[in-house]
């Protein structure tokens, strides 16, 4: 797709502090609901961001203000995409572990990944793992059909 065919774009480096998802949340939702986007993909689409911001502060950053967190999102009428970078070593995101597992339901891990990849149509990391993106397609209308 080219810059034309996206709605709307957000492209900014963030300090990591979690008080700065809120602002940044806020700021795509209300692009998605001027666009119509109906409110199963608004949450879905908070759901996976927060996650993957959360994650890219907290364990890519460590809550270190200094290493910036790169965000990209974008939506067409149809698709929304989105890439965070955080400056950490990375981690392998086949390596987490189930948190739905018995031996997991108390630990705190794995409980980030599995809701984006619950949440949105499609989670890659780049070979270091310290970059994620994010796809989902938007919900058909009911009175396009």
């Amino acid at each position: 797709m080219t810059a034309a065919d996206w709605n709307w774009t957000f492209d900014r480096q963030i300090a990591s502090k979690p008080d700065v998802c809120p602002e940044v949340v806020g700021q795509l939702l209300a692009a998605l609901e001027k666009f119509d986007w109906c409110e199963d993909d608004r949450f879905a689409i908070r759901m996976a961001i927060e996650e993957a911001l959360i994650n890219a502060i907290k364990h890519g950053n460590e809550s270190n203000p200094d290493k910036p967190v790169h965000v990209v999102m974008r939506f067409s009428d149809t698709r929304f995409y989105a890439r965070i970078t955080d400056q950490g070593v990375g981690f392998d995101p086949d390596c987490v572990c189930d948190p739905t597992a018995d031996e997991n339901v108390d630990k705190p891990c794995g409980r980030g990944v599995m809701l984006m990849r619950n949440f949105v149509d499609s989670v890659s990391y780049n070979s270091a793992g310290n970059e994620v993106e994010m796809t989902k397609q938007r919900t058909p209308d009911d009175s396009d059909s």
